[in-house]
């Protein structure tokens, strides 16, 4: 079976490949999220507490989360893990494995929570640099610790490009989200206006329409009053 362990910390993965039997058998009966010490899996990983994340069995079926059996079922999945529809609204019957672990699966997904007192080659010694950086322009506030008065657009993290020969090195940088620029202002007061110009405009198209039908409630009860007044007449002279 192969064993991945990540370390978020430092960005970096390892993956094992561990065939004795005896150092798999204290996954077994594990559900998904469960925190336990990695002691039997060497001298090196004592004091390492890690947290099963996941995993997929020899065909290549996912462990979902909140199915409570170590085989596999046949469920109607909508968005979420282990479906991506392409249309919005739509679900569909896939298979999926449980979240219990057992010697049917070839690949578990283990997360170190907490460091031992031995550096793993490979994991804990080394630290991958973060490529990318924040997109969203409240979270690169938080990451450099700015203000509302700071320029966002100069704490950018840019990403280096591949160097081409003669040429000048060059950054990519991405599009910063939820910026608040004097055009967004602009717009933000233009669409204010247009909705204010159309509650006023509403408004007095409903006090129109009131003085209209008081108007024509008028001239249907004058109508009546006239009519009820020229029967009577009618009555009187027939009469006489």
């Amino acid at each position: 079976m192969k064993v991945n362990i990540a370390y978020p910390a430092n960005g970096t993965q390892k993956c094992l490949e561990v065939d004795d039997d005896h150092k798999l058998r204290p996954f077994y009966e594990k559900r998904m999220a469960t925190e336990m010490a990695v002691d039997f899996l060497g001298d090196e990983w004592k004091g390492y507490m890690v947290k099963i994340t996941g995993g997929n069995d020899k065909q290549g079926f996912p462990m979902k989360q909140g199915v409570l059996t170590n085989g596999r079922v046949r469920l109607l999945l909508s968005k979420g893990k282990c479906y991506n529809p392409r249309r919005k609204g739509t679900r569909k019957r896939k298979s999926v494995r449980g979240c219990i672990v057992d010697n049917n699966l070839s690949a578990l997904n283990l997360v170190v929570i907490r460091k031992g007192e031995v550096e793993i080659p490979g994991l804990t010694d080394t630290s991958l640099p973060r490529v990318l950086g924040p997109k969203r322009a409240s979270k690169i506030r938080k990451l450099f610790n700015l203000s509302k008065e700071d320029d966002v657009r100069q704490f950018v993290v840019r990403k280096p490009l591949p160097e081409k020969n003669g040429k000048k090195p060059r950054t990519k940088a991405p599009k910063i989200q939820r910026l608040t620029t004097p055009i967004r202002l602009q717009r933000k007061r233009r669409h204010r206006a247009l909705k204010e110009k159309r509650i006023a405009i509403r408004k007095q198209l409903e006090t129109d329409y009131a003085k209209l039908i008081s108007v024509r409630r008028k001239q249907a009860r004058d109508e009546r009053r006239r009519s009820r007044s020229r029967s009577l007449r009618e009555s009187k002279s027939a009469s006489q």
